[in-house]
C-alpha cells in the first residue's frame, strides 16, 4: 500500500469486552463501539485495531479461536460488525483485526476432527506426537509448564506454546496454509483495512528435540518463518491497501527488518517487547526491577534506527 499512509496513522487499540456496553450486560459490544465514533473521531485516530471477536471459549481473552469466520456473540453479530465497518469508512476510520494463526482453540472443528484418530484427515494440522516417557521434549508453554499436553483418546501429546487449550497449527502443512488465507481474504473482501497478526513469527517450527532454553531456538523466527509471510502476503493482502503488523516474541533487529524491507513482500511493520522488559529482574518477565528511563530510551532507539536504517518499519506500541 502507499508508504504515505500507515506509516502516517494512529492505531487505536480497542479491546471490545471492556470498550462501551449498549446493552447492560456489564461487557462491551460491538454496537458500543460505534456509540463512541463521535469521541474516536474527535481524538484524530486512523486506525481502529479490535482484539479478537471471533467466536471463542474466551480462555485467552479471544485469543483461543473457535470459529474465524463468526463474530463471538458476547459481541454481536455478522450484521452489528458489518454495520460497524460501514460507518467507520463513512467516517474516514479504518478497522484493523486482530487474527490470530498461530494456534487454534482446541474447541475449534478442525483439532476436533484431528483428535478424533491417528488416522483422521486433519491429523496432520496440529503438532501430535508419540511419546513413552513423559513429553516429546523439555519446551515450556509461554503461560507456564510443559508445551505439550497428554491426550488420552489417541495416546499421543499435542504442542501448545501458549494455554493448554491452545494447539499449536502445523504450518509445514500445505493444506492448513491455504484454509487460513482463505480466511484472511474472507475478511479482506468483507472489507476490514488491516491485519495484526498474533505471534506470528512463532508459526515455522524446526526440530523436536530438548532444549537448553526452554525449547524457544527451535520455533522463535523459525527456518521458514520468512518463506510462509511471503506466502500469505502474496495470497492475500500483498496487492491491497491494507495495513499489516506483525506482533514478534523474542525476535531480533536483523529478522524485523526481514519481516517489513518492502521489497520482500512479508509484513508492512513489526512489533517488538524488547523495550517491555526493562524492569525484568535478570530477564524474568514476573519480576520485577528498578525502572530505567535511560534504559528504556536507550533500547527504543536501538531497536527504531536499527530497523529503518535496514529499510524496514517498526511500529512503537
Amino acid at each position: 500500500m502507499s508508504r504515505n499512509d500507515w506509516r502516517k496513522s494512529v492505531v487505536y487499540q480497542i479491546y471490545p469486552k471492556s470498550f462501551n456496553d449498549t446493552t447492560g450486560n456489564g461487557k462491551g459490544d460491538l454496537n458500543g463501539i460505534i456509540e463512541k465514533f463521535d469521541y474516536l473521531e474527535f481524538l484524530g485516530v486512523d486506525y481502529l485495531w479490535l482484539t479478537p471477536i471471533y467466536e471463542s471459549p474466551m480462555n485467552d481473552n479471544g485469543y483461543d479461536i473457535s470459529n474465524y469466520l463468526q463474530i463471538n456473540e458476547q459481541f454481536g453479530t455478522i450484521d452489528d460488525f458489518k454495520r460497524l465497518v460501514d460507518e467507520a469508512h463513512h467516517r474516514g476510520l479504518k478497522i484493523m483485526l486482530d487474527i490470530v494463526i498461530n494456534h487454534t482453540s482446541t474447541e475449534h472443528k478442525w483439532f476436533k476432527e484431528a483428535q478424533s484418530s491417528k488416522e483422521g484427515s486433519l491429523r496432520d494440522y496440529y503438532f501430535f506426537r508419540q511419546s513413552d516417557d513423559g513429553p516429546p521434549t523439555n519446551w515450556e508453554s509461554k503461560f507456564g509448564g510443559n508445551a505439550w499436553e497428554y491426550d488420552d483418546k489417541t495416546d499421543e501429546y499435542y504442542l501448545h506454546l501458549f494455554d493448554v487449550s491452545q494447539a499449536d497449527l502445523n504450518w509445514d502443512n500445505l493444506k492448513v496454509r491455504q484454509e487460513l488465507y482463505q480466511i484472511v481474504n474472507y475478511w479482506i473482501d468483507f472489507g476490514v483495512d488491516g491485519f495484526r497478526f498474533d505471534v506470528i513469527n512463532l508459526i515455522s517450527k524446526g526440530e523436536f528435540k530438548d532444549s537448553s532454553k526452554i525449547g524457544k531456538e527451535f520455533y522463535t523466527d523459525g527456518p521458514h518463518v520468512h518463506k510462509y509471510l511471503n506466502e500469505l502476503n502474496r495470497h492475500t493482502f500483498g496487492d491491497k491497501e491494507l495495513m499489516t503488523v506483525g506482533e514478534m516474541s523474542l525476535t531480533t533487529i536483523n529478522h524485523c527488518i526481514k519481516y517489513t524491507q518492502p521489497e520482500r513482500q512479508e509484513l508492512n511493520s513489526v512489533f517488538n517487547f524488547h523495550h517491555l522488559k526493562v524492569d525484568y529482574a535478570n530477564g524474568e518477565k514476573w519480576t520485577y526491577a528498578e525502572y530505567d528511563f535511560q534504559q528504556l530510551t536507550k533500547r527504543l532507539m536501538e531497536w527504531q534506527v536499527g530497523i529503518y536504517e535496514g529499510g524496514g518499519w517498526n511500529a512503537i506500541f
